[in-house]
């Protein structure tokens, strides 16, 4: 013969359980999960860059007055945005696959020289000056596809692959060029990448266009996916029936396409070609990536962070131009922005990975 205590009475147990889960750890773990993911949403990622954005305008308007406001510098701004903007895209792809390219600058120094090279020029000259722009997709291209090799197929480290490439590509460029500045010569050229459309400058609408056509690849598409998939577990996704290898190559071949068009733009806005074009994009195109909320650790990526994040980049550098601060308080700001972003990042992988 049993008889029940009060305390595990029905009507005892529900009063006393409900009063216990306000404060359970259950109750707690649901609770940062929530915030956990919250934290983790495009959507607030998106909210959180956007108001650092409005706030870099605010400080931008308080201390540069009219000139920062005013509707020239935004275009000088969205200008300076747009090469460096090309640039990681492409590296978004190869960062949410868990990969890295440390030599996306030097393959925009050896692009830009390759294409402005006496002998090409003359060809154009002698054909359309689109021959210079194939001539720097087609390196552009080819140093990819180097990287992608080596790294695919040849089993080296993503770092150590790509350091080689930078060594080597900023060297040929200086041999090609015998570390001259080259002249674009080509008047065609100059005046369609240095014009505008409706008021907007086209290399602006380039960068827009590789953005548009790069979230749609990243998001609408089997290559997009797999590339997340790769990011996410190579092992899993090689075992889910994805080529990681080629997969992996192609990423690389994408990036330098992307480089060999920052190349173009940059014959465009300086019109030359030389070996000293794109010194440290590689730290401004990965900053980006980072800032805007593609995982270094591959898994995750988003082009619309991307895109914010070279903004901000490019509206904090306008801001320190406009008030003369040197570029050596510029490279503090960056790498304080940096290290936060990396630290938010683990914040949130943590609390992901927390019960």
């Amino acid at each position: 013969m049993s008889v029940d205590s009060p305390s595990t009475t029905p009507g005892h147990r529900s009063e006393a359980e409900g009063t216990q889960e306000m404060g359970s750890p259950a109750a707690q773990g649901s609770s940062a999960s929530a915030l956990s993911r919250l934290y983790a949403s495009p959507a607030t990622r998106s909210l959180g860059l956007v108001i650092a954005l409005v706030v870099l305008f605010v400080v931008g308007v308080a201390t540069g007055g009219e000139r920062f406001g005013s509707f020239d510098n935004v275009l000088t701004i969205l200008r300076y945005a747009s090469i460096i903007g090309v640039v990681s895209v492409g590296m978004t792809f190869v960062i949410a696959s868990g990969g890295i390219d440390l030599s996306v600058g030097a393959i925009v120094a050896l692009s830009s020289v390759w294409a402005t090279t006496l002998a090409t020029q003359t060809m154009a000259e002698n054909s359309h000056w689109i021959l210079m722009v194939g001539t720097a997709l087609l390196v552009g291209s080819a140093c990819g596809l180097v990287n992608g090799l080596l790294i695919a197929y040849g089993r080296l480290a993503p770092f150590i692959a790509t350091l080689a490439m930078l060594a080597a590509a900023r060297g040929l460029a200086e041999i090609i060029a015998q570390r001259r500045t080259q002249i674009v010569r080509d008047r065609g050229f100059i005046d369609f990448f240095g014009g505008s459309v409706l008021g907007i400058p086209v290399l602006v609408i380039i960068f827009a266009v590789v953005a548009v056509l790069g979230w749609i690849l990243l998001n609408r598409t089997t290559f997009g996916r797999r590339t997340l998939a790769i990011g996410g577990n190579p092992e899993a996704a090689r075992l889910a029936g994805i080529d990681v290898r080629r997969q992996t190559a192609y990423l690389y071949v994408l990036l330098g396409l992307a480089c060999g068009l920052a190349a173009v733009m940059y014959m465009a806005r300086t019109t030359t070609g030389t070996s000293t074009h794109g010194q440290l994009l590689e730290l401004d195109a990965i900053a980006a990536v980072v800032i805007g909320g593609t995982l270094l650790s591959g898994g995750r990526g988003t082009i619309v962070g991307t895109v914010l994040g070279v903004l901000i980049f490019a509206t904090l550098t306008n801001v320190f131009t406009l008030n003369n601060l040197d570029t050596s308080t510029q490279a503090v700001a960056k790498g304080v922005i940096i290290v936060a972003a990396v630290l938010l990042q683990q914040r949130v992988a943590s609390r992901r990975a927390s019960p």
